[in-house]
């Protein structure tokens, strides 16, 4: 390693992010440069970006902003980094994702290694068996009001590594363009489509909900992917104070539940009597026909 560099990151670190990010693909980006073009000098290319992590000069260029069709009719905004943006994340992402998978709840199935949306779906289901209550939870636009300053404190709970904080803070402040051109400075949330995102979004969650539930609610289960996630109650009236908990939870973090979308569900089956006007909920039901249906969108996020 160089001895002038000012942070100690490897090219094959470099090397390796590449190969993930090229696996993944992806369209062109800001720069019009995609994984072929990126490929035609590749080499240099690899050399700019770890010389520039290496030396703590890489800045992040504006993430353009796409706005995906969702099944009901609304666009989700998705941030789509460069690919180079891609791999300097992907080398952050590499280095702290193990060292979070050791604290994350075992009930966060998002977005982890070994964990998928069958498999909470398979754990929710066993849960609406026991229980007969469901709490349906819908945070409101949950990635573009992460609070920065709650979610740098998070990773500083769980590293000191000095060029992991650097491009983490980069990469949060990273403006967004436009489909007109024009940039728009972020003081929070965490842009759907970054590569480190997901990990990110889970570290915050961890705290905001995970490990809250986990001390204030010990007996109610739950399962969370990502932002969806589903409580499992005895009754409804625990459903009604779990629910009016948890929104002034997520209010201490800047977040608003969806009162609109959260619902109380009853778990009807032919044991269970009552006539409810909330009988269903679609708990990662979309995930499912997405990939059933068409090939996974690579950036989205639920």
């Amino acid at each position: 390693m160089d001895k002038a560099k000012s942070f100690c990151i490897s090219k094959w670190e470099i090397w390796e992010a590449y190969k993930r990010v090229k696996a993944n693909q992806g369209a062109a980006e800001i720069d019009g440069q995609s994984i072929a073009e990126f490929e035609g000098g590749l080499k240099d290319n690899l050399f700019k970006i770890w010389n520039r992590m290496s030396s703590g000069s890489y800045f992040p260029t504006p993430v353009r902003r796409v706005d995906i069709p969702k099944d009901n009719g609304e666009t989700r905004p998705l941030g789509i980094p460069t690919v180079a943006d891609r791999i300097a994340q992907t080398v952050v992402k590499r280095y702290l994702e193990p060292i979070l998978e050791e604290h994350f709840h075992p009930d966060s199935y998002g977005y982890r290694p070994k964990k998928s949306a069958i498999e909470a779906i398979g754990v929710a289901c066993q849960g609406c068996w026991r229980y007969d209550w469901v709490l349906d939870l819908d945070i409101k636009g949950f990635f573009d009001n992460i609070d920065h300053d709650l979610l740098m404190r998070a990773v500083r709970k769980h590293t000191d590594c000095k060029w992991v904080l650097l491009y983490i803070e980069r990469s949060l402040k990273a403006p967004v363009q436009l489909n007109d051109g024009s940039l728009v400075n972020r003081d929070k949330g965490t842009p759907q489509g970054g590569v480190i995102s997901p990990l990110l979004a889970n570290l915050f969650l961890h705290y905001a909900f995970d490990t809250w539930m986990k001390r204030q609610y010990p007996l109610i289960p739950f399962e969370r992917y990502a932002d969806d996630g589903i409580c499992h109650c005895r009754s409804k009236a625990e459903a009604e104070g779990l629910r009016m908990s948890i929104e002034r939870r997520l209010a201490e973090c800047g977040l608003e539940l969806n009162l609109q979308k959260t619902k109380i569900v009853h778990c009807k089956d032919d044991y269970r009597r009552g006539d409810y006007p909330e009988q269903k909920f679609d708990f990662l039901l979309h995930l499912l026909l997405q990939s059933a249906t068409k090939p996974q969108n690579r950036y989205a996020t639920p």
